[in-house]
């Protein structure tokens, strides 16, 4: 029996994510073990202090660890000197879940101060912890409207979107990501028991990283390599971290973190010929070599292409990435896992595609490539419904220092 794309789709928006907060589940296959070069081992843990957050350009063989978390939250703090101690909170916590080690013991008569889920020590197993803040944050409630980063603005809707209210924005936004599920677990478990009456949750979507195969990069849940083009080194960082001195000073040195919850719309997609699934990316399913190419890190060249002969003008990679002059400084660093809800009320898959992106300039970078990628043919496969954009803080540079200490003092 046929199925009609557009039917499809309808039939599947009536349970585009489930309940917010209690939805997540992560599926536990990726390993940490290996990176996409054969096998080497990925670092036990990352430095807490820096001029930038962990957790946005990760070094090291593996770029990503294999778990991640993204929850948003809703500050509950009544004043500036709470959320400043808020703030301090956040940075203990992430500090100690990140460089790991023994929990205090507060004697038998009490609470444990921990929940063992990770045993009686606390490994760092490759945890960041990477805190940004939403454009509510910055309304009138602790007088921070006049500090709001310049390009920080809600989420837009874009034409293809199918956006849910329950799975959008945030004043808080933590991103967690580990060597394995159970430190997300746990690092969410120990901030919130931290936080209580600070800050609310407000929605929460947990996602793996697939290990390559059979090598570089890693798929997505559409079978195809995601984030082939992902720039890298003094190339990156000269894309992601904001050096506008028309922004807030204390805002330099954080970056502007947009993140999309994408529904993949995988049983549709399975009917799909390969020649189809191909064109709509314009790469080879196999080996992620463009469709002018033969290996995965193959450059695409459309200037001897001009008419889409062989990648489709409206190839997702083509519109995603021209590759001319003119182009070259909206690029992004993307930092996506998969994800997997089980199934909605209608029997369907509820698996897709958490998107997450850095970038100086959220205008610039992530909207200009949107705009380019309207209409494209892959929108008959994927629905956007939530997340939001986000600006990740600058970096906690040593002990006496706490996120956001520039911002609210």
């Amino acid at each position: 029996m046929s199925v009609s794309r557009r039917n499809f789709i309808k039939g599947a928006a009536a349970g585009t994510a489930g309940t917010a907060l209690t939805a997540g589940v992560l599926a536990g296959g990726a390993r940490a073990d290996a990176d996409a070069g054969g096998g080497q081992a990925a670092p036990a843990s990352y430095p807490f202090h820096g001029i930038h957050q962990a957790g946005v350009l990760t070094p090291g063989p593996a770029g990503k660890q294999a778990c991640a978390s993204f929850a948003a939250f809703d500050v509950a703090a009544a004043s500036r000197a709470e959320l400043a101690e808020l703030m301090r909170t956040l940075t203990d916590r992430a500090r100690f879940l990140a460089t790991g080690g023994a929990p205090a013991n507060l004697g038998i008569g009490q609470p444990p101060s921990d929940s063992d889920v990770l045993g009686p020590a606390v490994p760092a197993d490759g945890l960041t912890v990477t805190l940004s803040a939403g454009s509510s944050l910055f309304d009138g409630r602790f007088g921070l409207a006049g500090r709001k980063p310049l390009r920080l603005t809600p989420m837009r809707a874009f034409p293809d979107d199918s956006p849910d209210p329950a799975w959008l924005h945030g004043d808080l936004l933590l991103q967690f990501c580990a060597h394995h599920p159970d430190t997300i677990h746990h690092a969410i478990r120990d901030i919130t028991r931290h936080t209580r009456g600070a800050m609310q949750p407000r929605w929460k979507m947990e996602g793996y990283n697939s290990p390559p195969r059979p090598s570089g990069t890693s798929r997505n849940l559409l079978g195809f390599k995601d984030g082939t083009a992902n720039p890298a080194g003094s190339l990156a960082s000269s894309l992601v971290w904001v050096d506008d001195p028309a922004e807030p000073a204390w805002a330099r040195g954080g970056s502007y973190q947009v993140v999309r919850l994408i529904r993949m719309l995988v049983e549709f997609w399975d009917r799909v010929s390969i020649n189809e699934q191909e064109g709509m990316f314009g790469r080879r399913r196999d080996t992620g070599a463009p469709l002018d190419g033969s290996n995965e890190f193959d450059p695409p060249d459309y200037g001897a292409d001009p008419k889409g002969n062989v990648i489709p003008l409206d190839a997702h990679i083509r519109l995603a990435n021209p590759r001319t002059k003119a182009t070259a400084d909206q690029r992004l660093i993307r930092r996506s896992y998969n994800y997997d809800l089980g199934v909605d009320e209608n029997g369907n898959l509820q698996a897709g595609h958490i998107f997450v992106a850095y970038q100086q300039d959220v205008h610039r970078q992530f909207e200009t490539i949107q705009e380019r990628l309207a209409g494209e043919p892959l929108i008959d496969y994927v629905q956007p419904f939530g997340g939001g954009y986000f600006f990740a803080l600058p970096g906690v540079t040593g002990r006496a220092d706490w996120y956001g200490r520039t911002l609210l003092t």
